[in-house]
């Protein structure tokens, strides 16, 4: 199919440059800024002023933004219309590629379609089908479990129609699943990160090259502490053998609390003393190098006994000679001077090593957002599958049967997979990465939680947690389910204390009031739910509960496909 970037509309209009000015001032409730942005729009795209008029503009991400228009029709009706201008350093291909998702899959099935699309030069503005909804955020307290029922019914329809393409989202989060409550209707939405699998039915996604390698990699064995003494190294099967051998080993137990990253592109240093700034729901800087804590406390260790900041900077210095000379093509020379059996002498411990930094990086698509990437990606697994769309919708429901959201906001991979092995379990995790060829290596068992009693404490419905707390009970946009205390994922056992800390944070937090909780059927959730739910968050992608298989769960028994 070849996908033409233009409209039916795309000739030009002799009043175009006199009108632009007129439709933007025509909304006085516009801020300065919106305003600017809108009038840009109509000067880049100028076929837009004879056929939609902007109202506003409703969302902005990182590589495009959306408006809402009105579209005067021939029969005197006015339709409203999303437009979505991407930014104009996109690549033409990777534009062509999400404009073909949309016409080939989109328009059924709960998958949003697409109308026209406008180019002039760079520009691209995509017009699609309006859908009012409501925030995942506000509402996520006030849904009835019926409605959560057809909530995931819904998106598992939409994603077993673009799976059956071959396309792989990569982004499903409820920002991308529009849901309006009184139509009863949703949309999966922006296919900017699609990917295809190697028989998808889009032409486009076969030869568009993933644009989700946004940073630079992780160090081939990072260490991340997971609490109480936990910590957690990821590392290619090659390298296992190398660092079993190391004499570093006999240094780990000093040094597993210790979080090992590199440098991400673009990315400023920012060393433990800074993090107390970060808020304690989440990270703002999501390039964290080196943490030290103590045991469960939330106390930070004194600075002296971190490394050096200068030999710090130091590593950072020869890792950005070592990454600019790979780009020249001059490295591997250098590279090949260390052999491959070489054991380096850092593993397990603070720094990183010349024989680390010589070596090939782990590169693998990562895509997405936090704290909805799949195990295989955390873990830079180079094969990812429609699975990985399939643990996003599982976070999704874990959300929903816990009411809280985000579920997982973590700093970096690692600190993800550490939270994610918190709930799942570490000999699971283990056990799973081994299946695509990773090795995870944790110094203490972490055992997996029973996820209905987790989501029952977190929500408040089991008979242990029958709101005692009551009026103070609240959410906020960074009211994360897992217990995040200055980049600490907690151990198990503090889960609980932290979950009740969790209230005290609310004020100057941005906490929001939600709507009182429908509690039809919450004290009713069936066993299927969290069956269901276990099968999405399975570790192993290869056993990972598909789409189409998700419908014809039991779960979904007495509704209707």
């Amino acid at each position: 199919m070849e996908t033409v970037l233009k409209s039916p509309c795309d000739e030009q209009h002799p009043q175009q440059a006199e009108d632009f000015h007129g439709n933007v001032e025509q909304n006085s409730k516009l801020s300065g800024g919106v305003k600017k942005d809108i009038e840009k729009l109509y000067e880049a795209v100028p076929q837009l002023v004879n056929v939609f008029k902007i109202k506003e503009k409703i969302g902005e991400g990182t590589f495009s933004s959306v408006y809402l228009a009105t579209a005067q029709l021939q029969t005197g009706y006015e339709e409203k219309v999303a437009l979505k201008h991407l930014i104009p350093t996109s690549h033409p291909l990777r534009i062509a590629a999400e404009l073909q998702c949309l016409t080939v899959a989109g328009g059924q099935d709960n998958v949003m379609g697409v109308k026209y699309c406008f180019r002039k030069n760079d520009h691209v503005v995509i017009v699609m089908p309006y859908l009012e909804h409501e925030s995942f955020l506000d509402i996520l307290n006030s849904l009835s479990f019926e409605e959560v029922r057809e909530y995931m019914f819904n998106l598992f329809k939409a994603l077993r129609r673009i799976h059956h393409f071959g396309i792989v989202h990569r982004d499903v989060k409820p920002s991308n699943f529009l849901y309006n409550r009184q139509l009863k209707k949703y949309a999966l939405v922006d296919f900017g990160l699609a990917q295809g699998t190697p028989d998808t039915k889009i032409e486009l996604l076969k030869t568009a090259h993933s644009e989700d390698q946004q940073g630079s990699c992780l160090q081939n064995n990072p260490i991340v502490a997971l609490g109480n003494g936990v910590s957690v190294s990821v590392t290619a099967p090659k390298q296992i053998a190398q660092q079993s051998a190391s004499k570093a080993a006999d240094r780990r137990s000093s040094s597993l609390s210790k979080v090992q990253m590199k440098q991400g592109r673009g990315g400023k240093e920012d060393s433990v003393h800074h993090s107390v700034q970060r808020s304690v729901f989440g990270e703002r800087n999501f390039n964290v190098y080196s943490s030290t804590y103590q045991n469960s406390s939330t106390k930070l260790i004194k600075q002296s006994k971190m490394i050096d900041v200068s030999s710090r900077k130091l590593v950072t210095k020869k890792k950005i000679i070592s990454t600019k000379t790979v780009s020249n093509g001059s490295a591997r020379k250098a590279a090949s001077g260390c052999p491959l059996n070489l054991p380096c002498d850092c593993y397990a411990t603070d720094r990183v090593c010349s024989v680390c930094l010589s070596r090939r990086q782990q590169v693998a698509p990562r895509a997405g957002t936090p704290g909805f990437r799949a195990p295989e990606v955390l873990t830079k697994c180079p094969t990812q599958t429609t699975a990985i769309d399939m643990w996003s919708a599982g976070i999704i429901f874990l959300s929903l049967l816990s009411g809280r959201y985000p579920f997982f906001k973590a700093s970096d991979d690692l600190t993800a997979l550490a939270q994610i092995m918190t709930v799942r379990g570490s000999r699971e995790t283990i056990q799973a990465a081994r299946t695509f060829g990773k090795s995870v290596v944790c110094t203490q068992v972490v055992p997996t939680q029973n996820l209905r009693t987790l989501c029952e404490k977190l929500r408040g419905t089991n008979s242990s947690c029958k709101r005692s707390q009551g009026e103070g009970h609240s959410s906020s946009e960074n009211n994360t389910a897992f217990p995040v205390v200055a980049d600490k994922p907690c151990a198990p056992e503090t889960l609980g204390k932290q979950v009740q800390r969790l209230q005290s944070f609310q004020e100057g937090d941005g906490a929001l009031e939600l709507k009182a909780t429908d509690m039809t059927g919450w004290d009713q959730v069936p066993d299927e739910a969290y069956d269901l739910l276990d099968k999405l968050l399975d570790l192993n992608p290869a056993t990972r509960i598909t789409a189409k298989e998700a419908l014809l769960h039991p779960f979904f028994k007495d509704i209707r496909l």
